[in-house]
């Protein structure tokens, strides 16, 4: 999918579909979009890729992130023309990827503008429009050993929510190991930076008066629900909880279980289910270089300074990160336990993965401007 330094001739005559669509838009102009930069050498490996939505708040974090790339030569459109169908349509397949950060009808307009003739261009879809269409694969690599073969031969790849990124990673080694009941009645709860919500938001949190911290989804429908359902290995999704603080970025992503109606009756005997939760979590991740589980407990957190003056789990920890850390503290006595993950909302929840993917689909090494 990587093209080596192929300057492709102007599409609309390659696609026939797509000159149709040309030709029928009033506002469009015949004129070619820009060949690769002159920087590409016979040596270097140059992948077109077009980010659809670049002003937006999760665009503008794509962009940062692959602006400097050797490897990449990206497609830009001037402003007039940024909501033009024919010119994005041109865009689109131009393309070796496009990464959708739009709303969720945006992005079924926009992946609609793919030429049928196109089976080229690859799509990574930042909204919530494609998450559990089985036509497109679940971009987080690290849900399963298979994920990441789904993501490198899809075409077609729809990035997480942020707060199901945190949740699935919890619950999806726990569910696929024995430990965690498939019908568990879960609840989880979390807190994200205020950048979550958008540029609206953005100027809420930025302006002179607003809340410190508030709750919302009173109506129990997030719409990260459905995907939390159908990654995490639960035949259905948890109640959720999620709230907005006077923050920008950064999240914490909890779960409490309870050992006697959440888990598995033979995984909840005995003495260390803590400790067997944890090593579950351990075992999963232990080959992933974006996502670690922390060590055991509150005393190791302190000896190790992981908590805010030796009491407090930031969720700003790992702003400007594609990481994401993972922490089980549990009280057998009680035989309770709660399991959290902590990331950037813009970062592993929005932005880091859709590069991570993007990486992955081009056949790149996937840590790729991304440390």
């Amino acid at each position: 999918r990587v093209s080596h330094c192929s300057r492709r001739p102007w599409l609309a005559f390659g696609y026939p579909m797509l000159s149709l669509l040309l030709a029928s838009s009033p506002s469009f102009t015949a004129r070619p979009l820009p060949p690769p930069r002159a920087r590409c050498t016979p040596d270097v490996l140059m992948a077109a890729v077009f980010i659809d939505g670049e002003a937006g708040t999760t665009g503008l974090q794509v962009r940062g992130r692959l602006s400097t790339r050797d490897d990449i030569d990206l497609i830009t459109l001037p402003e007039e023309s940024r909501k033009d169908p024919a010119a994005r349509a041109e865009a689109i397949n131009k393309a070796d990827a496009v990464i959708l950060c739009l709303p969720d009808a945006a992005a079924i307009e926009a992946a609609a503008l793919v030429a049928a003739d196109n089976d080229r261009t690859v799509l990574i879809d930042a909204s919530t429009a494609h998450r559990t269409n089985a036509e497109w694969a679940y971009g987080f690599p690290e849900l399963s050993g298979a994920q990441r073969s789904k993501i490198a031969a899809s075409k077609r790849i729809a990035n997480p929510g942020c707060y199901a990124t945190g949740f699935i990673s919890l619950l999806g080694p726990l569910v696929g190991a024995g430990a965690v009941r498939r019908e568990a009645r879960l609840v989880t709860s979390a807190v994200s930076g205020y950048s979550g919500g958008g540029n609206p938001l953005i100027a809420v949190y930025e302006g002179a008066e607003h809340e410190p911290w508030g709750a919302y989804g009173f109506s129990l429908s997030h719409k990260h629900l459905p995907e939390m359902a159908a990654f995490s290995g639960l035949d259905r999704p948890p109640i959720f909880m999620p709230a907005v603080g006077d923050f920008a970025q950064g999240m914490v992503v909890s779960v409490p279980l309870h050992y006697d109606s959440d888990l598995e009756p033979a995984f909840a005997e005995g003495e260390g289910v803590g400790e067997r939760l944890h090593a579950a979590l351990a075992a999963h991740y232990a080959d992933e270089h974006f996502v670690s589980v922390m060590s055991l407990g509150e005393e190791a957190w302190k000896e190790e300074g992981l908590l805010e003056r030796g009491a407090f789990l930031r969720p700003d920890a790992l702003n400007d990160s594609n990481h994401l850390q993972i922490f089980v503290y549990c009280n057998d006595a009680a035989r309770t336990c709660v399991v959290a993950a902590r990331l950037d909302n813009l970062g592993k929840g929005a932005s880091g993965a859709a590069v991570q993917n993007l990486n992955i689909a081009l056949g790149l090494d996937e840590r790729t401007s991304l440390e």
